[in-house]
């Protein structure tokens, strides 16, 4: 996976995790970077779900709407969280930051990476138009991603699907791609680390090398546990269960929803109290 988290191009994601019921989803995206949700909505969506309490965790981007680190609303708890993709060398990896209370230097480096993403856009919907011959109705703002113009490709008059304009069009190998500029892991880490009293690591096993993904874990708070992942994907969970054991890490998890489903995944009541108890207090 050679950029955002969104590489997949799936609008919802597969199979659902087996394991105990979640009181939380603390994996999910927004309006603000790829996802459909509201804030508005999130209530909602959460009761819908099953769950109490969900974090945001937009792409290299704090919800502007979001005024707390941790906050009530509507009878839900709305943990403000990142999701930020880090270099780590041999490979790419997304970081999760919870109840983010941003540092100056933190605010830059998002600054940088919406900056880089809208650049990228551009030249990602100029290749996809030169080509296909069409003219994409999308906007270019701070968040965009990948699937904004897959969802544009489908619309248009091109004869293509959102799942064929990444197969065949801005998937990492495509004709139209465009890679991001990211920030290394260890600027990542100390940036989070800074301004985020849990930091996690994103969908282990959707990594090409899993061994040098959790070895990561050596420098962070949690890892996520609790995800559903495609059917093609081998997942170890006694690996993940005893890795969170040696390594007294907190099990993360979600959905990593980027439509209006929540619930699919996360932590049960246990694994939750243990990451509760690491966020400051909620705000009425």
């Amino acid at each position: 996976m050679d950029d955002d988290a969104d590489v997949t191009g799936d609008e919802t994601d597969g199979a659902v995790d087996g394991g105990s019921t979640p009181v939380a989803d603390l994996h999910l995206h927004t309006t603000a970077s790829d996802g459909v949700l509201t804030v508005p909505e999130l209530p909602a969506a959460a009761r819908a779900g099953g769950v109490d309490t969900v974090a945001v965790t937009d792409h290299d981007c704090i919800h502007p709407a979001l005024d707390a680190p941790v906050a009530v609303r509507d009878g839900v708890r709305v943990v403000r969280g990142i999701e930020l993709r880090v270099d780590a060398g041999s490979q790419k990896v997304d970081l999760l930051g919870y109840a983010v209370e941003p540092t100056a230097a933190l605010e830059a480096e998002l600054a940088r990476l919406q900056e880089n993403r809208k650049e990228r856009a551009r030249t990602i919907v100029e290749r996809v138009e030169a080509r296909l011959g069409v003219t994409l109705d999308v906007a270019i703002h701070e968040g965009i991603g990948r699937p904004h113009i897959a969802r544009a490709i489908d619309a248009s008059d091109a004869d293509y699907s959102y799942q064929d304009a990444f197969d065949d069009l801005i998937g990492d190998d495509g004709p139209c791609y465009v890679a991001r500029e990211i920030t290394s892991f260890e600027r990542g880490v100390e940036l989070l680390a800074d301004s985020c009293p849990v930091v996690s690591l994103a969908h282990p096993f959707r990594y090409d090398d899993v061994d040098a993904a959790l070895a990561l874990t050596d420098r962070l708070d949690g890892v996520e546990r609790y995800y559903p992942y495609e059917e093609s994907v081998t997942v170890d969970e006694g690996r993940l269960d005893a890795l969170v054991a040696d390594g007294d890490l907190v099990a993360t998890g979600g959905s990593d929803a980027h439509d209006r489903t929540l619930g699919r995944a996360g932590p049960p009541p246990a694994a939750f109290e243990r990451i509760a108890a690491r966020l400051p207090r909620a705000e009425s």
